[in-house]
């Protein structure tokens, strides 16, 4: 629904710092508390465990972790970027004695930063680091194409290779675990219309608007998505779910133990990250991710929500940064100022306005003469 500015009535979640600003679609109960404490209430309670029975599932994951990888060279894989949440996964896992694959996707975007505690993370925990690398040319073409469709969810582009690459991976190192640093203690809030890790939302959007078909990037054919959802060869453990997971204090831990250096905001490690984020969110979505992270954090009794308030206080990019950041993103994503100023004012498109879901025939091109012959 679309208010004019007479029509628009602000309002604010009375717990959280999300509002209709954030999310259109946000909903409030009597108390004005909004539908995303109420969501984060439910996830915790059906995915979190605490106390001894968080302690009895984490011990049974690490040893059923162990026990598949006997007589192998790795007994895990774990996707590091450099952040808090994959680092301080390392950390336990190196506590737990695993021996650990780590993965990172490089799409080309990686700060100095980002590639200094990702070294820091392999080294001092004794991990083996495998480094997967995009063709940078095809990568930033995607990217290009969901610029040219007008979408939110650019990390799409990153966030559906990335975990493409890890099942890729697990079958090419026979492993069966995957440990994973999503959690619902941080994270798990985000409103459904800021979002859209959908392959075939990609491959329609990429078809539509691509110079460059899709080669070398790491997704996985239609016939074969199917078979491992079907048959599940590798489990992905949500580890931090199951111990006390404090986002200040595994801070502390990871400058302590490994060196980290903080980025100054959640993903910013990658450059295009916080150039997006920053950036391109606020200025042509009107979206402040900010206030869904806090948010999160207020739930799970991490801050308060004046704290909250206090940070979306501060600038949302620092002013010197974001100068460097923008010259240096459009230059490198082959943008004129003029064209990256026309694609802020054009309107956004909603991703429902591309394929969601696309048929085996679709999909693969050598299948299409049969689709006639099956009425399809």
């Amino acid at each position: 629904m679309v208010f004019s500015k007479q029509d628009f009535i602000y309002r604010q979640c009375s717990i959280s710092v999300m509002d209709n600003i954030a999310d259109a679609n946000i909903s409030f109960d009597e108390k004005g508390i909004c539908n995303y404490y109420y969501e984060y209430i439910k996830a915790e309670k059906e995915q979190v465990k605490k106390g001894i029975e968080g302690e009895k599932e984490f011990n049974k994951i690490i040893a059923q972790i162990k026990e598949d990888g006997k007589g192998k060279e790795y007994d895990c894989i774990l996707g590091v970027s450099g952040g808090v949440d994959s680092t301080y996964l390392a950390h336990i896992a190196a506590k737990q004695n695993l021996r650990v694959l780590c993965v990172h996707f490089d799409n080309g975007w990686n700060s100095e930063l980002a590639v200094m505690n990702i070294e820091n993370i392999v080294n001092k925990c004794g991990f083996k680091l495998y480094t997967y690398v995009i063709d940078w040319n095809e990568f930033k073409d995607i990217q290009r194409s969901y610029f040219k469709a007008n979408v939110i969810d650019i990390e799409a582009v990153t966030d559906i290779a990335i975990f493409s690459a890890l099942d890729i991976l697990c079958k090419q190192f026979k492993i069966k675990h995957i440990i994973d640093g999503r959690n619902v203690v941080t994270e798990v809030t985000l409103p459904p219309s800021w979002i859209c890790k959908n392959p075939s939302n990609l491959r329609d959007i990429q078809s539509k608007f691509g110079t460059i078909p899709l080669k070398s990037y790491p997704l996985m054919s239609p016939i074969r998505r199917r078979i491992v959802a079907k048959t599940k060869p590798f489990q992905s453990w949500p580890i931090l779910n199951y111990i006390p997971y404090e986002k200040k204090e595994a801070k502390k831990t990871i400058i302590e133990k490994l060196a980290w250096r903080d980025y100054g905001g959640k993903h910013y490690e990658s450059v295009f990250t916080r150039f997006y984020q920053g950036y391109i969110l606020p200025e042509k979505f009107k979206v402040d991710k900010r206030k869904a992270h806090l948010s999160n954090l207020i739930f799970s009794g991490q801050i308060t929500k004046q704290e909250a308030l206090e940070e979306l206080q501060q600038p949302i990019y620092p002013t010197e940064l974001f100068a460097t950041d923008y010259e240096f993103a459009i230059k490198k994503l082959g943008f004129s100022n003029d064209e990256f100023q026309a694609y802020l004012k054009a309107p956004a498109i909603p991703h429902s306005n591309y394929a969601l879901s696309i048929s085996l025939f679709d999909e693969i091109p050598a299948l299409k003469p049969f689709k006639k012959l099956l009425g399809k």
